[in-house]
């Protein structure tokens, strides 16, 4: 039993969960691990890929382009998750899913014909539309099909399957080597779970009755932020995703450069380092962090939302600079970065689970949207700093700097309500 559920009640949190809702869990996760492919394959193929586009091996460069460009990713994700968020309250949950799949899955299978920086730069820019307004209709979608006994621990698992899609990119990585072109043809391959949402998802019954009653309202961008009560808790909100989503590109992901700083210092080829960095970050690092994802839905059933996000973002500041500077072999690196993506990734799982419970019905998707996916814009500004940063300084150093931006979360949360055993708004 979690603390989310009656005392009355000792059941386990996935009683009474009907084969629909599972149905609807498994449809949003798919849909979800190959969002976070589009985005993961970037960071796993950028080397080679930056290298064919430029031209060069000149590592300044290739950073700078690597970091520009997953900042136009995060700027893209905002874009889309405004977008596709107030389209998915004002239209629907099930035709605006639909769109960001299709989306992003065309315009990941046409980077395979990119020759340019530009091509590059706005193409990843239109996958991210897809990929970050994806995640927000399908988060306000599990949060709104599950009952409220099971709705945390869903949301949880949404999130978590994450990890899956960068599993899936780390092995297309290593598969496809320096032909990084195939990488991005894969990517097409979600088009085809459009067929199955058309077929499986039927629109929530609260959605209904939103748009029955105020369809004026549904998605209204002006409601968000004129009436303070969600304006508040969205730009709150907002921050809070911001710290989270530019840390884990700065500081997360930074666990591959680390793991082939290494390598190459103890005298390893950089093609092997690189490929050995694809290995420790994409499997190694990452099954730490889906242990994180996995652990947070029961952490805020049990404790609370906000108590969840405090001890996290204080565990994360506290873990990056134990992984910068304790480890002095690639093995002991390989030793603790399951710790550092368990504490570095585990929140993310909360912003599904406390999003859409922030909103009421005829907001959720635009509120959840906003605060994820505007989010990344703050997050885009501090890739671009982070990327200056690392070439100013000294990797290590860079990285234990850019963890210090986690204390800021400890900041957001005290003002953000709390939303335990609390009904979704209406």
């Amino acid at each position: 039993m979690t603390s989310d559920q009656s005392t009355a009640n000792p059941q386990p949190w996935y009683a009474g969960v009907t084969r629909y809702q599972w149905l609807i869990l498994i449809i949003a996760s798919a849909g979800w691990i190959f969002d976070v492919y589009e985005g993961q394959i970037f960071n796993i193929t950028s080397h080679q890929l930056l290298q064919s586009v430029l031209g060069t091996n000149d590592p300044h460069a290739i950073s700078f382009w690597n970091d520009v460009f997953l900042g136009v990713f995060l700027l893209g994700g905002a874009t889309g998750g405004l977008l596709f968020g107030m389209m998915a309250d004002y239209w629907g949950r099930k035709p605006t899913m639909v769109a960001t799949i299709l989306m992003y899955s065309i315009f990941s299978g046409l980077t395979f014909f990119a020759h340019s920086l530009w091509h590059i730069g706005v193409l990843r820019f239109l996958v991210a539309m897809g990929t970050g307004g994806e995640w927000a209709v399908a988060a306000s979608l599990v949060a709104e099909v599950f009952p409220a006994h099971a709705r945390t621990h869903a949301s949880g698992i949404f999130h978590a399957t994450s990890v899956s899609g960068t599993w899936i990119a780390t092995a297309t990585g290593l598969i496809v080597a320096s032909q990084w072109r195939y990488a991005y043809l894969f990517g097409i391959l979600p088009a085809l779970l459009v067929a199955w949402v058309m077929a499986s998802v039927k629109e929530p019954p609260r959605w209904q009755k939103a748009a029955e009653e105020a369809p004026a309202q549904a998605g209204s961008l002006r409601e968000l932020l004129g009436d303070p009560r969600w304006r508040k808790r969205a730009l709150l909100g907002m921050l809070l995703a911001a710290i989270g989503l530019g840390n884990y590109w700065a500081v997360h992901v930074a666990g591959q450069s680390l793991a082939v700083n290494m390598l190459v210092k103890n005298g390893v080829k950089l093609s092997v380092a690189l490929e050995k960095g694809k290995w420790a970050y994409g499997f190694v690092e990452t099954v730490g962090g889906l242990a994180g994802l996995l652990c947070f839905g029961p952490l805020c059933a049990r404790i609370g939302r906000k108590p969840a996000f405090f001890w996290s973002y204080l565990a994360a500041f506290l873990i990056v600079p134990v992984t910068c500077y304790l480890p002095q072999t690639f093995r002991q690196l390989l030793f603790i970065f399951p710790i550092f993506g368990f504490l570095t990734l585990g929140m993310h799982a909360g912003y599904a689970i406390y999003f859409p419970e922030l909103f009421p019905t005829r907001l959720r998707a635009t509120g959840t949207g906003f605060c994820f996916n505007v989010g990344r814009v703050a997050a885009a500004s501090m890739l671009v700093f982070s990327g200056w940063l690392k070439n100013q300084l000294e990797l290590h150093l860079a990285i234990t700097l850019l963890g210090c931006f986690f204390l800021l979360g400890l900041v957001v949360v005290h003002y953000l309500p709390e939303t335990k055993g609390q009904p979704l708004p209406e």
